[in-house]
């Protein structure tokens, strides 16, 4: 059976390009939203995605809220190079995609230490406990999956789009 997406992440779908041409224009989040180029594994052609993302020592972290099953994290497990913009600045990189619900666990420890509030209320609407431990993090997590990106220095730009 095949994972369809419910009605939020259909939305969400479409809002992605508007999204994207306003961060270009330099409208929007850029703190915490980059635009993340795959290529379509299908299409072959580019798939630009607005994600949010946590930076750590110069490795970049996005979450799949979908999991597997997202479009962007399919398209980097057939081609795990990437481009991505954060603000003017772009670069590409290797991206790794994870499933491991420890190390997804640690990345959305991260996140709720970074963004308590927003973090913590969307995961809790998703069915984590309020006074959750080590192990219900771990289960939520194999639900969820992430990708790291390690910027190529070989191939890295900090010229506007």
């Amino acid at each position: 059976m095949k994972n369809e997406p419910g009605l939020i992440w259909r939305i969400m779908q479409r809002l992605n390009r508007r999204v994207a041409h306003n961060y270009q224009r330099g409208i929007g989040p850029a703190r915490v939203v980059m635009l993340l180029t795959t290529t379509g594994r299908k299409s072959g052609l580019p798939r630009i995605t607005p994600l949010q993302f946590e930076e750590s020592d110069g490795i970049y972290y996005l979450g799949s809220a979908r999991g597997a099953a997202a479009d962007w994290f399919q398209n980097i497990r057939a081609n795990p190079r990437v481009q991505v913009q954060i603000r003017q600045r772009q670069f590409t990189g290797a991206a790794e995609a994870v499933t491991e619900p420890g190390r997804v666990a640690d990345f959305l420890e991260l996140r709720l230490k970074r963004h308590p509030c927003m973090i913590g209320l969307l995961m809790r609407l998703e069915g984590l406990p309020f006074r959750y431990t080590r192990q219900d993090l771990e289960h939520f997590a194999t639900q969820k999956a992430m990708v790291v990106i390690r910027p190529d220095p070989q191939v890295t730009e900090n010229r506007p789009p």
